[in-house]
C-alpha cells in the first residue's frame, strides 16, 4: 500500500500515473492489434462490423467499470483516514456487490443486442459480426468487472505498479491469442473477442493475488455477511460513475447510428481512428486515476488544501503532455491509421481521408479533454459523483444534438464536431463544479 497524504504531491501525482499510462497505453496497443489483425486478416467487413459494435460493448464496459471506480473511492477514503476495518469490509461488500452487477448484465445484454443493432441501422453485411464480438464480450462480463474491481482497489490502496505488469500480461497474450484464433484458427471476429475475454481473465487472476499479498488484513468470513447499509453508500459511489459512463455511451451510439448512414466505407475509416483516439486519451485516463485516488485520500484525511495544489500541479503537466501527444499525432497520423486498412487502393484512400479528417478534429481538441478527466477525477475523488454523472449527461445532450443537426449542414465533419463539442461542453460545466465544490471545502460547508 501507498500512503499519498504526505510529500511532494506533484512527484507522487505523476509517478502514481506513469505505470498507469504504460498500462493503459498496452491496453489501448491490444485493442489496436485486435483491429489491426482483424482488418488485415478478415477484411473490411469485418473491421465494420467490429465498429458498429463499439459504443455498445463501451456501454457495457463502462457500466461495470464505473461502479469498480466508486466502489474504489471508499476503499480509499478509509485508507486516508487509518480505517482498516472500514477498507476490509468495504472491499468485502465491492466484490458481493460486483458479482451480482455482472450477472444481471450479461443476462440484460444478451437480450438487447440484436434488436439494439437493428434499431442502430447496422448495415446488414455486418450485423452478423457486430452481434457475435458483442454477445461474446458482454458473456464475459464476470471477467471484466473483477479485472476492473481488482485494478481499482489496488489503485485506491496505492499500487499503480501492478496494473501495468497484469496489462503487459494481458496485451501479449492477446496478441498471441488473436493470431492463433483468427490468423490460424479462422475464427473471425469471434476469435479476437475470445482472445481478448482469456486475456482479461489471467491479468485478474494475477492482480487478485497480488492484491491478497498487499492488504495488511486477509478478508474474514464475516465480512462478507451483507451489510444493507455499506452497500447503499457503494452504490451511491458507483452508480452515478456507470450512468454517466452509460450515457455517455449512449451519446455515442446515437452518433454510431448516424454514422451507419454513410456506409460501410465511412464506418471502417471511423472506427479505424476510434481505435486510435484510445492513445490520443491514455495519459488523461491516468492522471485521472492518479488524481482521484491522490485527492481520496487526502480528502479523507482531510488535507485539502494540499488536494487542492496536487490537483493545479498535475492539470499544468497534463495539459502540457496532452499538446506533445497532439503535434506527434498531427504529424504521424495517417502512417499509424493506415495499419488497420487493408482493401483496394481506391477505397484505402477513401477510408484513410475519413480518417485522419476525423483523428486532426480530436486531436487540435485533446487540451480540452485532458481538463475534463482532470477535474472529473478530482471531483469523485471528493466523493461528488453527482455532478460527473451530470456532466455525462451535458456530454449525451450536445453529442446527440451536434450529430442530428450538424451532418445535415456540413456532411460528415458534424460527426467530427460532434464529439469535441461534447468534451467542451462538460469540461466548462466540470471546472464551474469543482471550484464550486472547493468553495465550500474553504468555509467548511462539506
Amino acid at each position: 500500500m501507498k500512503n499519498l497524504t504526505t510529500g511532494h504531491s506533484l512527484k507522487l501525482i505523476f509517478f502514481f500515473a506513469l505505470p498507469l499510462m504504460f498500462g493503459n497505453l498496452l491496453q489501448q496497443l491490444y485493442i489496436m492489434v485486435d483491429t489491426m489483425i482483424v482488418g488485415r486478416f478478415v477484411g473490411v467487413d469485418a473491421l465494420a462490423s467490429i465498429g458498429g459494435a463499439d459504443w455498445i460493448n463501451w456501454a457495457i464496459l463502462g457500466l461495470l467499470m464505473g461502479f469498480t471506480q466508486g466502489f474504489s473511492i471508499r476503499v480509499s477514503n478509509c485508507l486516508g483516514a487509518n480505517d482498516e476495518k472500514g477498507m476490509e469490509k468495504s472491499i468485502a461488500m465491492s466484490y458481493l456487490s460486483c458479482f451480482v452487477i455482472a450477472i444481471l448484465v450479461i443476462i440484460f445484454s444478451q437480450i438487447i443486442i440484436e434488436p439494439l443493432l437493428k434499431l442502430l441501422n447496422t448495415p446488414s453485411h455486418t450485423i452478423q459480426g457486430s452481434i457475435t464480438y458483442l454477445r461474446i464480450m458482454s458473456g464475459g462480463a464476470l471477467i471484466v468487472i473483477f479485472y476492473n474491481c481488482f485494478s481499482s482497489i489496488l489503485r485506491a490502496i496505492g499500487d499503480s505498479r501492478t496494473p501495468l505488469i497484469a496489462m503487459v500480461i494481458a496485451a501479449c497474450l492477446n496478441v498471441i491469442l488473436d493470431l492463433l484464433f483468427v490468423y490460424i484458427f479462422h475464427q473471425g471476429i469471434a476469435g479476437a473477442a475470445i482472445a481478448t475475454l482469456i486475456s482479461q481473465l489471467f491479468a485478474a487472476t494475477f492482480c487478485y493475488f497480488k492484491l491478497r499479498k498487499e492488504l495488511p488484513f486477509k478478508i474474514k468470513k464475516d465480512s462478507f455477511q451483507i451489510d444493507q447499509k455499506l452497500i447503499y453508500q457503494l452504490i451511491k459511489l458507483g452508480l452515478p460513475l456507470a450512468f454517466q459512463n452509460l450515457i455517455i455511451a449512449f451519446g455515442g451510439i446515437v452518433l454510431q447510428s448516424v454514422v451507419n448512414d454513410f456506409g460501410f466505407l465511412f464506418i471502417a475509416g471511423y472506427t479505424a481512428t476510434n481505435k486510435l483516439y484510445g492513445i490520443l486519451e491514455v495519459v488523461a485516463i491516468s492522471f485521472g486515476y492518479a488524481i482521484t485516488t491522490f485527492v481520496s485520500q487526502n480528502y479523507g484525511a482531510k488535507k485539502y488544501q494540499r488536494m487542492k495544489s496536487g490537483v493545479f500541479q498535475a492539470n499544468i503537466l497534463s495539459v502540457f503532455i496532452s499538446i506533445v501527444i497532439m503535434i506527434v499525432i498531427l504529424f504521424f497520423g495517417k502512417k499509424i491509421l493506415l495499419l488497420f486498412i487493408s482493401t483496394t487502393p481506391k477505397q484505402t484512400q477513401i477510408v484513410l481521408k475519413y480518417a485522419y479528417d476525423y483523428l486532426f478534429t480530436m486531436a487540435v481538441c485533446l487540451p480540452v479533454l485532458y481538463m475534463l478527466y482532470s477535474y472529473r477525477s478530482a471531483l469523485q475523488g471528493m466523493e461528488n459523483t453527482i455532478i460527473p454523472m451530470v456532466s455525462g449527461i451535458v456530454e449525451l445532450i450536445m453529442r446527440v444534438s451536434a450529430a442530428l443537426i450538424l451532418p445535415h449542414y456540413m456532411g460528415v465533419y458534424g460527426i467530427y464536431l460532434a464529439e469535441v463539442l461534447a468534451w467542451i461542453a462538460a469540461a466548462i460545466m466540470l471546472y464551474i463544479f469543482y471550484h464550486i465544490d472547493l468553495h465550500q471545502l474553504d468555509k467548511g460547508v462539506m
